[in-house]
């Protein structure tokens, strides 16, 4: 299954992309993460991180034994990817109002100042962002994406599993990977 291809879930901070690599992980794939980042109240059933994709820039050495793994990877590090690799991107969507309120509920619980910038600055920065990164993807030959939105994974996940599955190859356990959708989790409405 897609085994010449690095499998990457990705998208805005606070977007969905844990519970995707929780659903991919479910589904049969093996994912690629070193569990520093622990669960806690604003990702219960953790992260999903690895982190030596956040310095991406000047270590792409863990890349070469990627193939045919899940990594987690924001939005803004797509860029660093190198060209020498194929990927194909499971990208999350999620209303921009959910997203900024996860993240300020997430300082919030922290500690964290919540006001440094405003809800609208930080929307058109981070639309403008994807913008320029969807445009960014369209154009890469190596890259092929699949755009799946946070609250139609939660409130209809099967016909979403089902693009995800033939995305990936048609071989995963979508019965497993509804199973781990947990609509309790989806706390910042808009």
């Amino acid at each position: 299954m897609n085994k010449d291809a690095v499998i990457l879930v990705s998208g805005l901070p606070r977007s969905g992309t844990s519970m995707m690599m929780k659903m991919l992980e479910a589904g049969g794939l093996s994912v690629l993460t070193d569990n520093i980042r622990t669960a806690d109240e604003d990702n219960p059933k953790g992260y999903y991180e690895f982190e030596a994709v956040k310095a991406l820039e000047s270590n792409k050495d863990w890349l070469k034994g990627a193939s045919g793994k899940v990594v987690k990877i924001i939005s803004q590090l797509l860029k660093q990817l190198p060209v020498e690799y194929k990927y194909k991107i499971v990208f999350m969507r999620r209303k921009m109002e959910e997203v900024l309120a996860s993240q300020k509920q997430m300082l919030v619980r922290r500690g964290e100042p919540t006001d440094t910038i405003g809800d609208d600055k930080m929307a058109k920065i981070f639309q403008a962002h994807l913008l320029q990164v969807e445009t960014w993807l369209a154009k890469q030959p190596n890259i092929e994406v699949l755009y799946i939105h946070y609250t139609e994974a939660l409130e209809n996940p099967l016909p979403v599993i089902d693009k995800i599955n033939q995305f990936l190859g048609g071989k995963m356990d979508v019965k497993k990977m509804a199973a781990v959708v947990d609509k309790s989790l989806h706390r910042q409405r808009a």
